[in-house]
């Protein structure tokens, strides 16, 4: 929630999914997390938002751990404008397609979109991966 209010300060909310409990993926040993999606408008560069998002997690706690590692807050860039590219930030996100937790909250605020590459829409991406990782959409 905090890291929507910083986002806020920046651009504004579009669109906000609700939250969502997650089981983590890659190294499981931790807790749960806490995801959203957020639709914002940007027409700044690529890397000015990746500034804005790096400045959002450090005012949030983060704190650099292992890739996949327990974190407080981890805010990436899914899309911007259909862009592709393959310099950080990477876009789309590259492993957007194979994660339940980013596909579920991002077909509840944006039905329409459709992955750059693919063309596939988030709801066809998210039918096409196994329940677990568990995802539960928090009311």
């Amino acid at each position: 929630m905090r890291a929507l209010t910083e986002i806020g300060r920046f651009a504004p909310l579009r669109r906000v999914s609700a939250f969502y409990r997650t089981d983590p993926v890659g190294y499981t040993e931790q807790r749960r997390f806490w995801n959203a999606v957020a639709e914002i408008p940007w027409a700044g560069s690529a890397e000015a938002l990746l500034k804005a998002v790096k400045e959002v997690e450090r005012r949030g706690g983060r704190v650099p751990t292992f890739a996949g590692g327990p974190r407080e807050i981890d805010v990436d860039i899914l899309d911007l404008g259909s862009l592709v590219r393959a310099r950080n930030p990477i876009l789309p996100h590259p492993r957007l397609a194979g994660r339940r937790f980013v596909l579920a909250p991002l077909a509840e605020i944006a039905k329409e979109w459709e992955h750059p590459v693919t063309g596939l829409t988030a709801k066809q991406m998210l039918a096409g991966l196994p329940t677990k990782p568990g995802v539960r959409r928090i009311r």
